[in-house]
């Protein structure tokens, strides 16, 4: 079960490091590309084991899927292709759509190796494993969505906090709750 421990640190580490460098400068958008680079190395990480582990990847697809293993090879190449055109920002919104879609439609196959307890990375943990799954494919698909297909990651959150306030105190404090429109929240 240690996938799930190696793709958070895939997300988190890049994303924590630009934290810190963006701490330290005026470089909101660093953050943002923390979580990118976080979400291309996941993505990458991913197409590997299509390759590293074909075998227990053509494992977690019902037998009667046909061409199986040239499946798991080629979406081996997607996971590739969208982990690549995550980095540019021009191709950065529609490759994070697609990895969404790719998340959104895999997880059948996680659910099926579960359930049969086939595949890697805790499959063979049964219907239990999927406890520890599709909470971390909520997070891949949100962790997509903020910092791909959104793009502003906590970039927008630093610049309301670092905004002067009027005044201090409790007066601050309402100010950074109010939305747009006036309205506290």
């Amino acid at each position: 079960m240690i996938t799930p421990l190696i793709v958070l640190t895939i997300l988190f580490v890049p994303t924590l490091i630009a934290a810190a460098i963006a701490r330290r400068t005026t470089a909101y958008g660093a953050i943002n590309l923390g979580g990118v680079l976080g979400y291309s190395a996941a993505f990458a990480f991913f197409s590997i084991g299509h390759f590293a582990i074909t075998d227990e990847m053509v494992s977690m697809l019902p037998e009667f899927i046909p061409a199986r293993r040239p499946l798991v090879y080629a979406t081996g190449l997607l996971e590739a292709g969208l982990a690549l055109t995550l980095l540019p920002k021009r191709t950065r919104r529609y490759a994070g759509l697609g990895c969404i879609a790719i998340l959104v439609l895999f997880f059948p196959g996680n659910i099926y190796a579960a359930i049969h307890s086939v595949g890697p990375g805790g499959h063979q943990w049964g219907p239990v494993y999927l406890l520890v799954r599709a909470p971390l494919q909520v997070l891949l698909i949100l962790w997509g969505y903020y910092f791909a297909v959104r793009g502003q990651g906590f970039r927008s959150v630093r610049r309301e906090l670092a905004a002067p306030t009027k005044s201090k105190g409790l007066s601050a404090l309402h100010h950074h709750a109010e939305g747009r429109n006036g309205t506290v929240y």
